[in-house]
């Protein structure tokens, strides 16, 4: 089960002084502000914070009763109020509403706010045309990073995606910058950075004018290599279904900043349980990342486990009970407590197969959390859904569970056959059905922009149609959504004579062209375009074999989608550190149609290429980053003996991408 490490696998340096390091910040912020005051918390600040500082660090420095952000008439007492937000200007605008609504009021009140993780001149700007540039006094909370797990570091800035990509604005860019300058003054130099992508060049340059903030001279470096990779460089990976452990609990659950809450539905009770998610839940860190067909076999040998030692009791004289008690109970209780939590994620299914459930080792009991993600995943007629994916070229092992495989197949269409290029008429009647059902407007959304990439574009009368239907289904309004989607290259028409083979031809002109100098200025006038069936091609992207794939013993990365398919991202990486250098990938980097860079950070000697530090290697997601790439990593760091850090500006799938490409408004 898992990829745990290898034996000769490098230690991973210890993050938690991240933690500290914004904690103690934190408290020298509240310091400042003497007397007691009422702090205002903006909601996506309250899970982050609830990790570096609890209710009663901020009670010690004064706080006396704690609000969300809700941009409404505000019923606090307090001669001092106190905001803790992110740079938006909306959020600026309220609490100037707020203040001048106690000047209205003939109350006189001092005003805080402390910024994270920086300030923002327009911030300013705001409180100035408010004329309250005077009366509000501002400060700076710099939390860059916070560590999810060993391995996980996230900015927690889930408007970086759209910020940058959509909306063109940089301002983010200085943030990711002095996150990295923290990274390396706190673990020592870098060999070498890899980058592709437009965001990833601009972080790297302003990065290296901010040198003079860096490691000293003779710190002992920590970490070897950094590659910086912009989301919008691979979109097709967060648009596929995921089907790992940990990620399929994220599309369905939610993961919120290393913590998942099971509502009622799941825990069969009246209250909600929250769950944190890491490496020291034994039990999890032995499924997280494995195929979902897997997790049944592993926690039902799991309980059996538990039950033979908690069996040993019988029999014992009161001696052995004693020490019974005092050395094996509480472990025991703890494993079965996180057994059960797993439990509620991955039983058996009811509804969608009734025959399944025999063969399920797993308790009938335990079986709510997947009715939660099969109600979420699918409304379709199962046997339809089977006929379909039974067209699949690559097939999952038939030695799985027969539950494993009915749960596989419905998670998985049509995702196998738009990546593979085959019954597209077929996708496309099925995504019709999708749209006139009114299911998740996400999920329709996911499945024409995948239709899109994949394809290189829709022919124009099927975008036409699936546009026409989409509107008259989820509303007019969304003519600004298909702006966006069309913006960033997720959702385009074909231009006449552009069809897939014609673009493929151009591009390959392109490549073969050696007038080098003309190349970036001819790329750059092409549409923005996936060219992913050529990608495909070079990467060995969609794996072609007649054999079965056996799940339980993944043989590439591809395992991660049923060996249907390896992550653009994850194989990037894979093939950059394979070659120490962008050498051998220029058609590759053309087809993406984005800059890519390699800078020498540090040439020390220590740095010896089968060093420990050489072979922790940092890999930072600019947009976000799916819990099926972390696992594809770990995959890959397992094999090839890396340890791979993974630093992203917020964890992301497929629903939270296009959540923020919504526009509901005219």
């Amino acid at each position: 089960m898992a990829h745990s490490a290898r034996k000769d696998s490098p230690e991973l340096p210890d993050f938690s002084y991240l933690k500290s390091l914004a904690k103690d910040h934190l408290i020298d912020q509240l310091r400042k502000i003497p007397g007691k005051k009422d702090l205002f918390i903006e909601p996506d600040l309250m899970s982050p914070l609830d990790r570096i500082a609890n209710v009663s660090t901020l009670k010690q420095h004064e706080v006396d009763k704690l609000f969300k952000v809700e941009y409404k008439p505000i019923i606090s007492t307090s001669d001092q109020l106190c905001f803790l937000i992110r740079p938006r200007i909306q959020t600026v605008k309220w609490i100037c509403d707020v203040a001048n609504a106690d000047k209205a009021a003939g109350r006189s009140r001092r005003y805080n706010i402390i910024f994270t993780p920086q300030k923002f001149y327009a911030c300013d700007a705001v409180l100035e045309e408010q004329g309250l540039f005077e009366e509000v006094t501002t400060y700076e909370w710099e939390f860059y990073l916070l560590p999810l797990d060993d391995d996980i570091i996230s900015l927690e800035l889930p408007e970086f995606f759209r910020d940058s990509f959509l909306a063109g604005d940089q301002r983010w860019v200085r943030t990711v910058s002095n996150s990295l300058c923290l990274l390396q003054s706190l673990y020592g130099p870098f060999s070498n950075v890899y980058g592709i992508g437009r965001i990833s060049k601009m972080v790297e340059k302003c990065w290296r004018e901010q040198g003079e903030r860096g490691p000293t001279k003779n710190q002992q470096a920590k970490i070897g290599k950094v590659f910086l990779i912009d989301r919008d460089v691979d979109f097709v990976t967060p648009l596929c279904s995921q089907v790992v452990y940990e990620g399929l609990v994220d599309d369905i659950f939610r993961i919120k900043c290393g913590c998942v809450e099971f509502g009622p539905d799941v825990t069969s009770s009246d209250r909600s349980t929250k769950v944190m998610l890491n490496s020291q839940d034994k039990v999890f860190n032995q499924i997280r990342n494995e195929h979902f067909s897997n997790v049944f076999g592993y926690l039902s040998q799991k309980a059996r486990n538990l039950q033979t030692a908690y069996d040993k009791r019988q029999g014992m004289d009161i001696k052995q009970m004693k020490a019974f008690v005092s050395e094996e109970l509480k472990s025991l209780k703890q494993e079965h407590r996180l057994l059960s939590m797993r439990e509620f994620c991955c039983s058996s299914l009811r509804n969608c197969g009734q025959t399944c459930v025999s063969h399920c080792p797993v308790s009938f009991s335990d079986i709510s959390a997947s009715e939660s993600i099969m109600k979420t995943k699918t409304s379709q007629d199962f046997q339809e859904l089977l006929r379909i994916e039974h067209c699949r070229s690559r097939r999952i092992s038939m030695l799985t569970l027969t539950v494993t495989v009915t749960v596989t197949l419905i998670l998985f269409f049509p995702v196998a056959a738009l990546l593979e290029g085959f019954d597209i008429r077929e996708c496309i009647s099925f995504i019709e059905e999708h749209i006139i059902r009114q299911a998740s407007i996400t999920e329709s959304m996911r499945l024409l922009c995948l239709l899109s990439m994949t394809e290189n574009g829709l022919l124009s009368k099927d975008y036409r149609s699936l546009k026409t239907q989409f509107l008259q289904s989820y509303g007019t309004d969304h003519l600004f959504t298909f702006a966006n989607l069309r913006q960033l290259g997720l959702l385009v028409e074909q231009q006449p004579g552009e069809t897939l083979t014609v673009m493929e031809s151009k591009v390959g002109k392109l490549v073969n062209d050696k007038t080098a100098g003309k190349l970036t200025d001819a790329f750059s006038s092409l549409t923005k375009k996936s060219h992913f069936r050529a990608l495909s091609r070079k990467l060995n992207l969609v794996p072609k074999s007649d054999k079965d794939y056996d799940l339980r013993v993944p043989k590439d990365m591809a395992y991660i989608f049923s060996g249907a398919y390896n992550a653009l991202s994850c194989k990037i990486i894979e093939q950059v550190l394979e070659r120490d250098s962008w050498t051998g990938l220029e058609e590759v980097t053309r087809l993406i149609n984005s800059p890519e860079f390699t800078v020498t950070v540090s040439n020390n000697a220590e740095l010896s290429p089968k060093s420990d530090a050489q072979r922790i290697i940092f890999v930072m997601f600019l947009g976000g980053c799916t819990f099926s790439e972390i696992s594809a990593l770990r995959f890959l760091g397992k094999e090839k003996g890396y340890r791979f850090i993974v630093v992203t500006t917020a964890i992301t799938n497929s629903s939270r991408m296009m959540e923020a490409l919504l526009e509901n408004r005219v």
